[in-house]
């Protein structure tokens, strides 16, 4: 399966160190505006080579609109995207094209196919997310024209780091995508010491919508917060995914836990904006774990093809954390998530209009805590 979504679906194609990667967005209404330049601020921040805490593979990421767009419009026809790889190191690979890195797709890809793309992971590479992030442009630019919605993101915790504070008006300028200025000094030189050592690290990275209204996704199956579970899921080295609370209502009582509502807006999110799979209108959290990098020059025990033990050591270049660079990636799946959910919504359900009373959000923005 290299597609998702159900009205709205995006199919992406193409290795880490193939000739091109692209995707075709299908069911995409027409009338939005779109030009090439439009993709470029969140490819930007998705991109490698943007600091030293960053794999430094360097990657022009510029797309190309193969069709769906006429006189700056989408025509309501797929959107096919493309970008040229241009970067690739394949020669690194050559010394454990025949290995199985453990932590990696490598064997799993093998056991599966019986055949696999050693040179950057081929299809596993986070190579992949780069047209994710750019058929998330669109879906943001969508919701934000036509709902108000608005989609951000950040890193919400490094190791065992957290923020100390939260002002989302920092968080685009280091490179770490850091909610608190003050300890991006701190970062930078746990970064580079872990770097030094030849280890990586985990994180968590946060999204957050703004704006959904009541009634965005469906009662059982197709539930708001179970597809973004599993678009979030979908992602390179994600191991986890928490809406709202997430495992910490495991601790909680039930009295704290729902969201008293009165007529001036909900009194708390514990749930994330999501209640029985649909919105409630209040903001979407989600927050989203990320395994630490197991590409490392640090030797470790392994096999090859021919069942030998072999000792891996993995050169070329590669993230200490893959997380750091993993907020617009989480943003866009986000954004893609909602944007299907609000066209099913409108086709089954557009006719229902406005349904009194409708709670406020209220005590919606949980980004001072996260």
């Amino acid at each position: 399966m290299n597609n998702f979504g159900h009205l709205l679906r995006v199919t992406t194609f193409g290795e880490s160190h193939g000739p091109a990667i692209g995707c075709v967005v299908d069911g995409c209404p027409p009338g939005i505006a779109l030009a090439p330049a439009d993709f470029a601020h969140d490819l930007k921040r998705r991109a490698t080579g943007n600091s030293r805490y960053v794999s430094q593979r360097h990657e022009a990421d510029e797309v190309e609109i193969l069709s769906g767009v006429y006189q700056g419009l989408t025509t309501g026809a797929p959107v096919a995207l493309l970008i040229r790889n241009t970067d690739q190191r394949s020669k690194d690979y050559d010394a454990i094209a025949r290995q199985f890195r453990p932590g990696h797709a490598d064997y799993t890809y093998w056991q599966k196919y019986g055949a696999r793309d050693p040179r950057g992971g081929g299809r596993s590479s986070a190579r992949e997310t780069t047209m994710r992030v750019a058929a998330g442009v669109i879906a943001k630019k969508w919701l934000a024209d036509r709902h108000g919605v608005r989609v951000r993101g950040w890193l919400s915790q490094l190791g065992d780091i957290v923020p100390a504070g939260f002002d989302a008006g920092v968080v685009d300028t280091n490179p770490f995508f850091w909610p608190h200025a003050p300890q991006v000094d701190a970062l930078e030189r746990y970064m580079d010491a872990l770097r030094k050592s030849g280890d990586s690290v985990g994180a968590r990275v946060t999204v957050v919508a703004d704006g959904v209204p009541p009634g965005w996704g469906e009662p059982i199956y197709g539930k708001l917060d179970g597809e973004l579970a599993a678009a979030m899921m979908s992602i390179n080295a994600v191991k986890g995914v928490e809406i709202g609370d997430g495992f910490a209502s495991v601790a909680q009582h039930g009295s704290l836990h729902r969201d008293a509502m009165t007529p001036a807006g909900f009194q708390s999110n514990h749930a994330g904006g999501i209640l029985g799979g649909i919105s409630t209108g209040q903001q979407v959290l989600v927050s989203v774990a990320f395994k630490p990098t197991s590409s490392l020059r640090l030797p470790v025990a392994g096999v090859d093809v021919d069942g030998n033990v072999v000792d891996i050591v993995t050169t070329g270049r590669h993230d200490p954390c893959v997380g750091i660079r993993a907020t617009p990636i989480c943003e866009a799946m986000l954004a893609l998530v909602l944007m299907d959910q609000a066209l099913r919504h409108r086709a089954q359900c557009g006719d229902v209009g406005d349904v009194s009373p409708r709670v406020p959000a209220g005590l919606a923005d949980f980004g001072d805590k996260r």
